[in-house]
């Protein structure tokens, strides 16, 4: 996509793009160890590996990482997040996914056994793990080694800028150190920040009456009111975030930048929106090559501030939890057309409700005017939709309501092959796996007392 104001969702990086790489392995053997009689001398083959990098972590992975090329693992996946086994804060629970002569196989895994605790190989074929809290965020936020710090490629506005690559550092420890229950970080945004926000602020906003839903306009309104959105100032994430769980139960965590397809669907799971800080780079206002704060504060915010919008969004982040590669792919397809690039009926006409839309001019536009195909919105149809990756989508998923919608999604998720099924708990904000016929009976049983006092509710007013 060329330069647009308020264009921001990186194309290149799309959670459809993220979702389809972690799908790409081979059959990963399915036993800790495996006998070299077994495997054909001149293949290679596809390893999961799971270990612990012990304390000091940082000399751990080192010596890892040293085995690994030595015996000819190509690494193509490495994640890396605090051990859950272990106290001390340096441990680190590392997953990785490599492929490997299968000559070397046996001499890999006893290698990394001398320097790395709990190694052992994970079967493709088994459910992926799955945060059962909100609390469980702080670990299932699996960040890519080398994202750790900001990474530009040479196409980067900021590749040469090595302030902006200091202060986008800056939001990244933000993010990292950021754990359930603490208050969220509050910025002092530079002139030129301020300036960037204004720019798009005022270009978008001028929009808005005329192409935007009617619930996005309440919302936009709201936040004028009540949490600093004008164009001479960026909003705080606490203070949006705490008018979202008033009215949504939704709730704000900071992001350092793009998160793995199955993480950032899990935390939508929770109703927690993993949020950016950092703006665009100041030379290019009119774009940005990954999601900042003008496209999440703009966007995304406020259609999460609906009731209808916000459990849609939630019933996408449920339907992950466990689900299979491929499903992950379909989930964030469905996502990228609906989310992101969403429009919906309302009073005879087209309006938009995608974050993707809401924060770009251009594209903005172009989606509400005839040159782009429009079809009704079938969870079947989209999820396999192909997207665009460098200009504005040919076609887009038009909802009869958010109703319809997710009522469309909670069908399609009961499609889905998964070998349980899951509840959850908006009291706790944790997720039941029901598992056991008494645990599905106590869920029944909440249920029946809610329709119970419904009912109750209903009778009373038909009395008056």
């Amino acid at each position: 996509m060329k330069a647009e104001v308020g264009g921001c969702q990186c194309r290149k990086q799309s959670l459809i793009e993220d979702a389809h790489k972690e799908k790409e392995v081979l059959p990963v053997p399915d036993c800790p160890e495996i006998n070299n009689r077994d495997l054909v001398e001149d293949n290679s083959t596809t390893l999961n590996l799971m270990f612990t990098a012990t304390s000091p972590s940082t000399t751990s992975l080192n010596s890892i990482l040293k085995i690994l090329e030595k015996y000819e693992a190509n690494v193509f996946h490495m994640e890396t997040r605090p051990a859950l086994k272990y106290n001390k804060k340096e441990d680190l629970e590392c997953y990785l996914k490599c492929f490997i002569p299968n000559s070397f196989v046996n001499i890999l895994i006893y290698s990394l056994k001398k320097v790395a605790g709990d190694v052992k190989i994970v079967k493709d074929d088994l459910p992926p793990s799955f945060p059962k809290k909100v609390q469980d965020l702080d670990m299932y936020r699996q960040h890519l080694i080398m994202k750790f710090e900001p990474n530009f490629d040479q196409n980067h506005p900021g590749y040469g800028d090595q302030e902006y690559k200091k202060r986008r550092t800056y939001f990244a420890e933000l993010a990292f150190t950021y754990r359930d229950g603490d208050a969220l970080p509050r910025v002092e945004y530079t002139a030129e920040e301020t300036a960037t926000w204004k720019q798009v602020y005022k270009s978008l906003s001028t929009l808005y009456p005329n192409y935007a839903c009617k619930q996005y306009l309440d919302a936009f309104q709201q936040l004028e009111k009540y949490c600093g959105f004008t164009e001479n100032s960026i909003p705080q994430l606490q203070d949006v975030s705490n008018f979202l769980k008033e009215r949504t139960g939704f709730k704000l965590r900071p992001a350092a930048g793009l998160l793995p397809a199955r993480d950032f669907l899990a935390c939508l799971a929770f109703r927690v929106f993993p949020t950016t800080q950092y703006l665009r780079h100041p030379s290019t206002v009119m774009h940005s090559p990954e999601p900042d704060c003008c496209h999440e504060l703009l966007g995304h915010i406020p259609m999460l501030a609906d009731k209808e919008f916000a459990q849609f969004s939630q019933d996408i982040g449920l339907a992950s939890l466990g689900a299979s590669d491929e499903d992950i792919e379909k989930l964030s397809t469905l996502y990228w057309f609906t989310i992101e690039f969403g429009l919906c009926k309302q009073d005879d006409s087209i309006r938009a409700y995608g974050a993707g839309l809401l924060s770009s001019y251009g594209e903005l536009k172009y989606a509400l005017s005839n040159k782009p195909e429009l079809r009704p919105f079938d969870p079947e149809i989209t999820a396999v939709q192909p997207y665009e990756d460098n200009c504005f989508q040919p076609v887009y998923f038009v909802s009869e309501s958010f109703d319809d919608s997710k009522a469309k999604l909670r069908q399609y998720a009961l499609k889905m092959k998964k070998p349980f099924s899951l509840c959850y708990d908006p009291l706790t904000c944790s997720v039941e796996v029901l598992d056991s016929i008494q645990k599905v009976q106590t869920s029944l049983s909440q249920i029946i007392d809610e329709l119970n006092s419904l009912c109750s509710a209903l009778n009373k007013m038909c009395k008056t």
